[in-house]
């Protein structure tokens, strides 16, 4: 069955795409973190094709690119019939949903409680550097983090202070939020902004495509900044009207149910 020809779809799929930095494999990580992240979820082949050829990517790349996401142990493939379906091993569900928190938030950071955490050379950095990987801290400079709630208790080789106010200077800005990512956020902003209402008839199909072509762009902005108040923000950054704008389009194009995708696909 061949997809409706749609003059909006085409256009918004043109709009929304970023050839110049598809890596599919991510795309396709995008596609299964927001249609097919539950445990039992499944995409068929056929399906994965359907929504992902519009975006501009040929079969045989979707095909290496599954090839590298079941060799990293993120996706398992097996047959069903005469069709090959797809689905997030845990490994693959446990990632996503590590970041769909970031990902789907609505409101932007409440400035709540902070702490200051110092390290001197030594055993006290490695202490901080294992601090760093958590997503409450932000790295200020080599031996300074700054994390979002009240003080941990068991980092005795660390001086901890507890932070009523803050004033951000312009260089920790400029560090957290650099220009590319201004740029890229500012570029999605700008795309949404071109964007009309969606009309009727869209296939399940080309719904998972646009949804796809969104969050992958979103998630590539708001997975790139720590998750800050606005105190923290450079000026000129468009990160919050960006994010109102994602999320508008995509409250007007709803998840497609997978068993409608399966049965367009085969």
């Amino acid at each position: 069955m061949n997809e409706q020809h749609n003059p909006w779809f085409d256009a918004t799929v043109q709009q929304l795409n970023d050839p110049q930095n598809q890596r599919v494999w991510s795309v396709i990580v995008s596609l299964f973190g927001d249609l097919a992240q539950d445990k039992g979820a499944q995409i068929s082949g056929g399906a994965l094709t359907r929504i992902i050829t519009p975006m501009g990517i040929k079969p045989e790349a979707i095909r290496v690119a599954l090839h590298r996401l079941r060799k990293d142990g993120w996706i398992e493939s097996e047959r069903a019939g005469r069709a090959s379906v797809h689905y997030l091993t845990e490994y693959g569900r446990n990632q996503s949903a590590a970041v769909t928190p970031r990902i789907y938030e609505r409101n932007a950071a409440a400035p709540g409680e902070w702490h200051l955490l110092i390290a001197e050379d030594g055993a006290g950095q490695a202490t901080l550097d294992e601090v760093l990987l958590l997503p409450s801290y932000v790295a200020v400079n080599r031996t300074t983090a700054l994390g979002r709630g009240p003080m941990p208790q068991s980092l005795d080789d660390l001086l901890a202070a507890g932070v009523s106010s803050i004033a951000v200077p312009d260089w920790l800005k400029t560090r957290l939020f650099p220009d590319h990512l201004c740029d890229a956020c500012a570029a999605l902003q700008r795309d949404l902004q071109q964007i009309s209402a969606p009309p009727a008839g869209l296939t399940p199909a080309q719904t998972g495509t646009l949804r796809t072509l969104i969050v992958h762009r979103w998630r590539r902005v708001v997975l790139r900044h720590p998750d800050l108040p606005s105190g923290f923000h450079p000026a000129g950054w468009t990160g919050e009207s960006c994010r109102a704008l994602v999320f508008a389009l995509l409250d007007k194009l709803p998840r497609p149910d997978l068993a409608a995708l399966d049965g367009l696909s085969e």
